[in-house]
């Protein structure tokens, strides 16, 4: 009894995290979820974990792209088209990870997330445009960006938040805090067609993950709001994205260089 009610107790606290990471800036979920679930948690099958992790992160990105969606942070045109392209891309580099040795692949990951990471932080004064649409300029840009981070996501089993906001960043012009609400778009369309495969194989905790929804969604209402204040502040919102960048980063590489 008192192991289920640490099991529950961990597996809100966890979820709370990663919900906090999404509604601050719209990545993070999936990256955190599953290092969680198997070392705080305590799920003992990786598949599990990656497939408790991507309902829970669907769920959890949902719930937080409702809260961006009131404030008004989500341009749904430029948000569609890129997760349109994703989902395929997803498809694909989904495929292509069965048949290729994905952890040598984890280190450029890592090094293509410090260099991401750096170019935000250089572009850190430019505030963008609130008034972006979707238009004939950025259609194909958001295309090409979105089957790109879709093939990486779907490759790595990651969420992609963190190429997402700054992918569409480039694509558009469009202000940070408009870039995590939108991404939260793409998040919950990823993460949704990673738990179908999974939960065909029954390979989803639907106990821990409803737990860890639970955290998630409290996690991602204070995120949001912690989002929006720090939007108004001149570059403060893209350093804290970049720094968070950098950290995963490194623990990509950590885990690479431990398993190797």
């Amino acid at each position: 009894m008192h192991a289920l009610l640490t099991e529950a107790a961990l597996s809100a606290a966890s979820g709370v995290l990663v919900g906090f990471s999404l509604g601050l800036v719209g990545g993070g979920g999936s990256i955190l979820a599953v290092p969680l679930l198997v070392y705080v948690v305590g799920l003992n099958d990786p598949h599990v974990a990656i497939g408790t992790s991507a309902i829970a992160v669907a769920v959890n990105a949902a719930a937080n792209l409702a809260t961006h969606a009131r404030n008004g942070n989500v341009k749904w045109r430029c948000a569609a088209i890129f997760a349109s392209a994703g989902v395929v891309g997803a498809y694909l580099g989904s495929t292509l990870g069965k048949i290729m040795d994905g952890q040598r692949l984890l280190a450029l990951f890592a090094v293509l997330m410090m260099v991401v990471g750096g170019l935000m932080l250089r572009n850190r004064a430019d505030l963008g445009d609130p008034a972006v649409r979707l238009s004939k300029e950025n259609l194909p840009k958001l295309i090409a960006s979105g089957l790109g981070v879709g093939v990486l996501s779907g490759f790595f089993g990651i969420g992609g938040g963190f190429l997402i906001v700054p992918a569409l960043v480039l694509a558009t012009g469009m202000p940070m805090l408009y870039a995590i609400g939108s991404s939260l778009v793409a998040v919950t369309a990823f993460g949704l067609t990673t738990a179908a495969n999974y939960a065909i194989s029954g390979l989803i905790d639907w106990q821990i993950a409803f737990l860890f929804v639970t955290g998630g969604i409290f996690g991602g209402l204070i995120g949001a709001r912690l989002a929006k204040s720090l939007g108004s502040r001149r570059g403060l919102l893209t350093s804290v994205f970049s720094g968070l960048i950098f950290a995963v980063a490194i623990y990509v590489l950590f885990r690479y260089l431990s398993a190797t």
